[in-house]
């Protein structure tokens, strides 16, 4: 396994968008304009499935993923949160973890559905106001390892 590919999103991105780190992974807010608290948690590692990681790092990645649903449902106050790991298109090991809303323009189908509505821009723009506060607690949440 190579620790980044040439040419890959998501290496890229865990090198140096990161709101939080550690040397196994990565974690990010998606710049979302529709999707605000939008977050990825990316393995620093490039490698495709779960299922490639030693227990010890699997578990670890959980961990980490439980600690980015708190910090945007902390923050975020969403109706839902959704948590998926596709890589379909860029497959490098990430999880997404979305704050969901029943205003949202694709709720309840997934964010990667057809839109069935547009969310107000006041909404939005409001949404758009808690992300640094979203960030913090990121931030917060990582602090100790």
């Amino acid at each position: 396994m190579t620790f980044t590919v040439s040419g890959c999103e998501l290496c890229e991105l865990a090198a140096s968008a990161k709101v939080a780190a550690n040397d196994k992974f990565s974690v990010i807010l998606a710049n979302e304009a529709n999707y605000p608290g939008f977050a990825r948690v990316i393995w620093n590692e490039h490698v495709r499935e779960v299922s490639d990681l030693a227990d010890e790092d699997r578990l670890l990645l959980n961990e980490a993923v439980w600690k980015l649903e708190q910090a945007v449902r902390e923050v975020m106050q969403p109706l839902k949160v959704n948590v998926a790991s596709l890589g379909n298109v860029v497959p490098h090991l990430h999880w997404h973890v979305i704050p969901r809303y029943a205003d949202d323009a694709h709720f309840p189908a997934p964010v990667w559905a057809q839109a069935v509505r547009e969310t107000p821009a006041e909404v939005l723009e409001a949404r758009r106001g808690l992300v640094p506060e979203l960030k913090r607690a990121i931030e917060r949440k990582f602090a100790n390892g």
